[in-house]
C-alpha cells in the first residue's frame, strides 16, 4: 500500500526522531501542513497500524517507508575542473580543499550520516588520486569513465545508467553546508534549487513546484544545484533516455541533466526541492574559492 505525501512526511519525521513526542501542532509546523490535515492523517496512519497510540512509528510503519528508501549515492566526479586552474592541474576538483576540507567530503559525510550504504564515484581525470578517499570512506566503489576527456559529463552518466533507480546523483564539486539536504527517504524525483529573483547561472523554471524548463539565466526562478534524486520508475526511464541521447549525433557533447530536463522532459514529472544559498555552494571559479577561503587570497 503506497503512502500519500502527507503520510510520508509525517512518517519520515517520526522515523528520524524515534522516541520524540510531538503534539499535532508541532507536527503541523515541522511538516508544513495544516493542523486539521495532521489530525486526519494521524488517524489514517493509526488505522493502518503505521503509528501507535502515542504517535510513535511502528515496525509496520517502517516497512511502509521501504519503497521510498534511497539505495545509493552516485557522484559525478570525472571532469578536469578547468575553471579552477591552477589548483586542478595536479588535483581533481572534488579533492580541492575548502577551509581545510575536501569538497567531496562535505557530501560524502552527509550521505553516510543519512545511512546510505552504497556509494559510487565516477572518476576520470587523475583518477588514482581518488584512492585517498578510501582511508576515510572504505565503502566507496569507483567506476572509471575512460571517455571523460572526449565527451561532456553525459559519458559519466552512461557509466552508471543501470544504477540510477532509487539513487541520488551528486556533482562531486559541491560544498554542502547543510547535511540534512541528504535524507534516508525520498518521495519523488527532484532537483535541489534555490529560489532567486535573478541569476545568470543554470536555473529551473517551475509550475506548481514541477520543473518545466532548464535555462541559463532568468528571473523568479530556482538556481539549480547538482543534487538530484531518481525514483525506481524514473531511474529506469533515465537509463534508456541517457543511452538514446548519448548515441545521437552530438549527443556526447551534452550535459546529462539535459536529458530529463530538456530533451526527454515529457517523460518525467520532476519536483524542485527548495534549499537556500546557506545550505550549499557551487564553486565555479578560482575567484569564487577566494571569497569563501582566505587561504587562497
Amino acid at each position: 500500500m503506497s503512502l500519500n505525501r502527507k503520510e510520508f512526511d509525517i512518517l519520515i519525521l517520526l522515523e528520524k526522531e524515534k522516541g520524540a513526542i510531538f503534539t499535532q501542532r508541532e507536527l503541523a509546523k515541522r511538516c508544513n501542513i495544516s493542523l486539521g490535515t495532521v489530525n486526519t492523517t494521524l488517524g489514517g496512519l493509526t488505522e493502518k497500524g503505521y503509528i501507535d497510540g502515542k504517535n510513535q512509528i511502528t515496525v509496520k510503519g517502517c516497512e511502509a517507508l521501504e519503497p521510498y528508501k534511497v539505495k545509493r549515492a552516485i557522484f559525478i566526479a570525472a571532469g578536469f575542473g578547468s575553471r579552477l586552474v591552477p589548483l586542478t592541474i595536479n588535483t581533481p576538483k572534488p579533492l580541492v580543499r575548502v577551509n581545510g576540507v575536501r569538497m567531496i567530503d562535505t557530501s560524502l559525510d552527509a550521505v553516510i550520516a543519512a545511512g546510505i550504504e552504497e556509494i559510487i564515484i565516477v572518476r576520470g581525470y587523475l583518477k588514482e588520486q581518488f584512492d585517498q578517499l578510501l582511508y576515510k570512506y572504505p565503502q566507496i566503489k569507483f567506476i572509471d569513465n575512460l571517455f571523460y576527456n572526449e565527451t561532456n559529463n553525459i559519458s559519466s552518466a552512461m557509466c552508471v545508467r543501470d544504477l540510477l533507480q532509487n539513487s541520488y546523483i551528486l556533482d562531486g564539486d559541491l560544498v554542502l553546508s547543510n547535511p540534512n539536504l541528504i535524507s534516508k527517504y525520498q518521495y519523488t524525483s527532484n532537483y535541489l534549487g534555490v529560489k532567486t529573483e535573478v541569476t545568470d547561472d543554470w536555473c529551473l523554471q517551475t509550475k506548481n513546484n514541477i520543473i518545466t524548463k532548464m535555462v541559463i539565466g532568468g528571473r523568479n526562478v530556482y538556481q539549480m544545484f547538482g543534487v538530484s534524486y531518481w525514483t525506481e520508475e524514473d531511474g529506469k526511464k533515465l537509463a534508456d533516455d541517457i543511452k538514446y541521447i548519448y548515441e545521437l549525433p552530438g549527443g556526447k557533447e551534452r550535459y546529462w541533466d539535459q536529458v530529463p530536463l530538456e530533451y526527454c522532459k515529457d517523460h518525467y514529472k520532476i519536483e524542485v526541492r527548495e534549499c537556500s544559498f546557506d545550505d550549499i555552494i557551487e564553486i565555479d571559479s578560482y575567484t569564487d574559492l577566494k571569497k569563501i577561503d582566505s587561504h587562497y587570497q
